[in-house]
């Protein structure tokens, strides 16, 4: 597995939870100095600008790989960064995969209706229309890609259950359970294809996945 913004917070909460269940993690990340944080969460740490780097680089690192999951931001540093990582470094991600001959592609994105109960400002309405066409490209590539779209994100302690479904009422939910979501799909090849909205919740998160695969498909 790959993942790309690892060292972020629900990136390496991912990490842990993939490395501690057996799997093999490159995270690919920007400053060098995040090496430390990406190598105690159980991954392999792959320095590489994806504002600077080029597309053939990050297919190489990328080679070999199961999936991607995308989880770099900008994290408000301001319009420019948003356009640059959240929305081309998503593409040059795309792109990549598409290059390394990895199908499987995983986005971690926003909810639609994120920050709507406070007075918003222009920068995070550019935020929201750079990360709902980075959505778009995503969608219109030929991966089998899955874009998750969480409520507002926080640092409270997960319950390992959440609610997710094609369409949900918005609300918040912990990292952990972001990460936990995350690492539960990509074990299930069958659900990709779909956008799933995602805040707490209280079912248990394997039977929240279980419950999002597509009929026909559940040989279970």
């Amino acid at each position: 597995m790959c993942v790309i913004g690892g060292a972020g917070g629900v990136g390496r909460r991912l990490t842990s939870l993939l490395s501690g269940s057996g799997d093999e993690v490159t995270v690919v990340h920007r400053r060098a100095e995040q090496a430390a944080v990406v190598e105690e969460a159980g991954g392999r740490s792959a320095l590489f600008d994806l504002v600077e780097g080029p597309v053939e680089e990050l297919a190489g690192l990328l080679g070999g790989q199961d999936a991607v999951v995308f989880t770099a931001g900008a994290h408000g540093t301001g319009r420019e960064q948003t356009t640059l990582i959240d929305g081309r470094g998503l593409e040059h991600a795309v792109d990549a995969a598409a290059r390394a001959g990895v199908r499987r592609f995983v986005v971690v994105s926003v909810f639609p209706e994120a920050g709507r109960d406070v007075e918003t400002n222009a920068g995070f309405e550019h935020y929201m229309r750079v990360k709902k066409a980075a959505d778009v490209h995503l969608t219109e590539s030929d991966l089998d890609w899955l874009v998750v779209r969480p409520g507002t994100l926080t640092d409270a302690p997960g319950t390992g259950k959440v609610r997710s479904g094609w369409a949900v009422p918005y609300g918040a939910v912990p990292r952990d359970d972001v990460a936990a979501f995350l690492a539960a799909a990509l074990h299930e090849p069958r659900l990709h294809h779909v956008v799933v909205e995602l805040t707490e919740g209280g079912t248990p998160v394997e039977e929240a996945v279980h419950a999002l695969v597509p009929r026909g498909t559940d040989n279970g």
